[in-house]
């Protein structure tokens, strides 16, 4: 379940739902200034035996009234539904050594054992392809999803100056928001010998970019699982987040004392603070 998408409409739209009138009270919801509003998801909540959500992170941020989009109130009042239960990938479909898309190109597949020699050809690839110095020691960062005010792509174009500052590359791959598109335009006619970005979605090149490059950015302000970042960690690839709902439960922030994590985290969804822990993994690399 995502909060943010809830099924709103005017009441009057109960109408054509063909449900007897007494029904009309589960979808019922008033927003903050009062006014009464149909809305689908609430009626779930209210009838559901069971309420799954996919992390359990996500389980506890719907019961605040920042994630839960108001409908925390409802949630709060049927918190014994809830339960999490994070994410699985398809491991043939995303797993270096199988896929399909790794296979031609100069990409290679790779296992644990090669990702040494594996995944430096897979970057190789993908920098010859998008026609970016192929330089083994640039970190290569990159971004799929949706371009749109949940995944953070603001704060991406706000860093993008620094991250340029510290001698990186950076690919993103999506489509949505019309001045979003337009940013990834801008910011490759920019910086043309450092960035791409590519206004499409291509599941090849998604693969291609998550063997390839070498630090995923995923700064979403809210994220129920995500998936992007459990790819990533098939392929070798140390994610950035921002500690949220299943973000925070499969990212363990990396501890350079112990040697320990599988990424880096940061906990505002606030610029300085994505420059910071990006700051901490460029070090690393």
């Amino acid at each position: 379940m995502n909060a943010y998408n809830q099924g709103r409409g005017h009441v009057d739209d109960f109408s054509y739902m063909g449900l007897p009138p007494h029904y009309l009270d589960l979808f019922s919801l008033y927003d903050p200034v009062g006014e009464e509003h149909l809305n689908i998801f609430a009626a779930s909540l209210r009838t559901e035996d069971r309420v799954l959500t996919v992390s359990h992170g996500y389980s506890w941020e719907l019961k605040t009234s920042e994630g839960g989009w108001g409908l925390h109130g409802i949630i709060n009042e049927n918190d014994w539904k809830f339960h999490g239960i994070v994410n699985g990938i398809d491991t043939k479909d995303w797993n270096p050594e199988l896929d399909i898309y790794l296979q031609s190109d100069g990409y290679v597949n790779y296992s644990l054992n090669t990702l040494q020699t594996g995944k430096p050809q897979c970057k190789a690839a993908l920098q010859k392809e998008l026609g970016l110095l192929v330089r083994a020691d640039v970190p290569l960062l990159g971004f799929i999803g949706r371009l749109d005010h949940q995944k953070g792509v603001d704060l991406i174009a706000e860093a993008v100056p620094w991250m340029m500052g510290q001698d990186a590359q950076l690919v993103m791959l999506g489509t949505g928001r019309p001045n979003l598109e337009q940013m990834l335009r801008q910011f490759e006619g920019q910086y043309s010998n450092r960035v791409r970005g590519w206004v499409c979605f291509s599941m090849k090149t998604a693969h291609q970019i998550t063997a390839g490059a070498d630090i995923p950015l995923m700064p979403s302000r809210f994220e129920p699982c995500g998936l992007n970042q459990l790819y990533a960690m098939c392929y070798g690839t140390i994610p950035v987040v921002h500690v949220v709902g299943g973000l925070k439960d499969t990212v363990q922030p990396f501890n350079p004392f112990e040697e320990t994590g599988l990424g880096w985290t940061f906990a505002k969804a606030e610029t300085n603070e994505l420059n910071n822990a990006l700051g901490n993994c460029l070090l690393t690399f």
